[in-house]
């Protein structure tokens, strides 16, 4: 929905958000793997954001390391290329700040 391009505006406000970051940080960590793949999801939209305000930026800086390590280990229940084709790019945008 946030990816149709009706909805580009609403999608940059909603990465641009620190708010929306951290629940979707928080998220990640949830016991369901289902809500950890979704969000997922949307995470990448916020590490794929070439415009990410300084307090975003900010946010995955500090925690850098914590979500590296976390998205190493971080495995869906079968085999999905463009999941790790995913995966990949964010670990690359969070390694490059």
């Amino acid at each position: 929905m946030l990816l149709d391009r009706s909805n580009s505006a609403v999608m940059m406000r909603y990465v641009s958000s620190k708010d929306n970051l951290m629940i979707l940080m928080n998220l990640l960590r949830d016991s369901s793997k289902n809500i950890q793949i979704e969000s997922f999801h949307v995470f990448k939209l916020f590490a794929a954001n070439k415009n990410k305000p300084a307090e975003v930026v900010n946010i995955l800086v500090t925690n850098r390391s914590k979500l590296l390590r976390f998205f190493a280990g971080f495995k869906t229940d079968k085999e999905d290329e463009q999941f790790e084709a995913d995966k990949e790019q964010v670990i690359k945008e969070i390694s490059a700040l």
